[in-house]
């Protein structure tokens, strides 16, 4: 009994001590799903692009300017005097609206009110974040925003629907700097 407690153990030993064997996957997945959202991204900013071009082309009263951010703006009221622009930090009084490309409001200035931000440290759409950037304190500008820099996806669950390209017209009533 002793001996065949010994060669168990000793067969039970060798045998556990060999190399683990891989397993493998149950299923192979590709990158396909990741490329077929690329192409859809494409071809989004694409119409998005050229919607915004036709209205920048029919639009002759305006002369637009590329924010180097991936939106196009025009001033409605510029200050003629360089001023200081919002830095980091800085609390920025501003109105603003939202409007579909077509030219439907979706939110007024009303509606949304007057706000106070404050530059880079609040939740606010990227491409009015980088909008406020551009405005001096008294100034106003319409900006033709693509959907991927406002709202994306998702929208905003209320009356923005995914993928919406916008319109903002913001105006800069006030800029208050922080002392650092």
């Amino acid at each position: 009994m002793k001996y065949l407690f010994l060669s168990l153990i000793t067969i039970f030993c060798l045998f556990s001590c060999s190399k683990p064997v891989t397993r493998k996957p149950v299923s192979v997945k590709s990158g396909s799903y990741l490329s077929e959202s690329v192409i859809l991204n494409k071809k989004i900013k694409a119409r998005e692009e050229t919607a915004i071009n036709t209205i920048i082309e029919k639009d002759t009263l305006h002369t637009y300017l590329n924010s180097g951010n991936g939106f196009w703006y025009y001033y409605s009221k510029k200050d003629s005097i360089p001023n200081i622009k919002p830095q980091f930090g800085d609390i920025v009084n501003f109105d603003f609206n939202l409007k579909r490309i077509n030219g439907s409001l979706i939110y007024s200035k009303k509606e949304l009110g007057n706000r106070n931000y404050r530059m880079d440290k609040e939740e606010l759409f990227y491409g009015l974040r980088e909008a406020l950037k551009l405005l001096q304190s008294g100034e106003s500008a319409t900006f033709l925003i693509p959907s991927h820099l406002a709202y994306g996806y998702y929208g905003d669950t209320k009356k923005i629907e995914a993928n919406t390209p916008i319109i903002t017209e913001v105006t800069v009533n006030s800029i208050s700097k922080i002392e650092k």
